[in-house]
């Protein structure tokens, strides 16, 4: 295997000038950078990225900590992150958590190991201790981890407004929401406390039911059981795309039509929800804009520049054939 002396030899040159070349330090005329180039292409030598990076105290590699990478929301965000960190000149690291806070801090544990830069946390669990405490940058996406760990999320508060005020606008009832998991401190919760605000304001029944589990087999069984319960709702904010396809794959089952008999309207507005039947309506976050405003206020942590703690990015209601 070739070294660093075996190209400092085929060049005609010094290793210390090979080394600068490597790592784009000093002035280097275009004459000897295509020397290096050619004699690192004939040697087929490859560098030591770890040593490198050790060297110059950068990796130019960030994490993304993730429930479920396959989850089109997050398959989405993960998406732009990696598009605009390539183009800063980083590569990106994509670990799933599933929800499980053992493995989340088995993976910050191995992102450290491995020297990144920086985190992206975009994983939900309820112990985060583990990386709060540490001096490694973060920022977390729709999602509190403490006072000093700065966050990107959407205006969910308003998003859960105009949502509800929809179902009831178009003659709803009796509402229900499907939320996340209320018990861990994300952003996302505001969702659930603006529908409580607008029903209970406008004399509307309600009901809540919790989602869990980002599997779409959980998000149907939850979906019969609120039938089953409550078979009068006519008006449902899901606080998630994928939960609003799978109360429509189950409203199929049950011979209800949406929305003659039921008004449907999701939150994320990912690529699928358009292709739908019938198309649904939901609440449109900006994905590209989020993935986009995490990377830049982590390349800020990183270069030592002051940042925000919070950053909210404007919704839109996108009204299509479910309400």
């Amino acid at each position: 295997m070739a070294t660093i002396k075996d190209v400092a030899k085929l060049a005609g040159i010094t290793v210390t000038t090979v080394s600068r070349v490597l790592n784009n330090r000093g002035y280097i005329s275009d004459a000897t950078r295509k020397k290096v180039h050619a004699a690192m292409e004939e040697l087929n030598y490859q560098p030591n990225e770890i040593a490198r990076s050790l060297h110059r105290r950068k990796s130019n590699i960030i994490g993304v900590i993730v429930p479920n990478v396959s989850h089109p929301f997050f398959a989405e965000l993960t998406n732009y992150i990696e598009y605009y960190a390539y183009e800063e000149g980083y590569k990106v690291l994509v670990c799933n958590s599933y929800q499980n806070s053992d493995k989340e801090k088995d993976y910050v544990a191995m992102l450290k190991r491995n020297q990144v830069d920086g985190i992206i946390m975009g994983s939900h669990t309820v112990e985060t201790s583990d990386y709060i405490t540490s001096d490694l940058p973060i920022v977390a996406l729709d999602r509190n981890l403490s006072n000093g760990v700065p966050y990107v999320t959407s205006d969910n508060y308003n998003g859960g407004v105009l949502a509800t005020n929809l179902l009831i606008d178009k003659g709803c009832k009796k509402l229900a929401h499907i939320s996340g998991p209320l018990e861990i401190n994300t952003p996302a919760n505001k969702r659930y406390q603006a529908f409580i605000d607008v029903a209970t304001e406008r004399n509307v029944e309600y009901v809540i039911k919790q989602a869990k589990l980002d599997i779409f087999e959980s998000y149907e069984k939850l979906a019969y059981s609120l039938f089953s319960e409550h078979s009068d709702i006519d008006g449902i904010f899901a606080s998630s795309d994928m939960i609003a396809a799978s109360i429509i794959h189950v409203t199929n089952k049950l011979g209800k039509e949406v929305p003659k008999d039921l008004k449907i309207v999701g939150y994320d507005d990912i690529s699928l929800a358009s292709m739908i039947v019938p198309p649904l309506t939901t609440i449109k976050q900006p994905i590209e804009e989020i993935g986009k405003m995490s990377l830049k206020i982590l390349l800020e942590i990183i270069d030592g520049k002051p940042v925000n703690t919070e950053s909210i990015l404007p919704i839109s209601l996108v009204e299509r054939k479910t309400t």
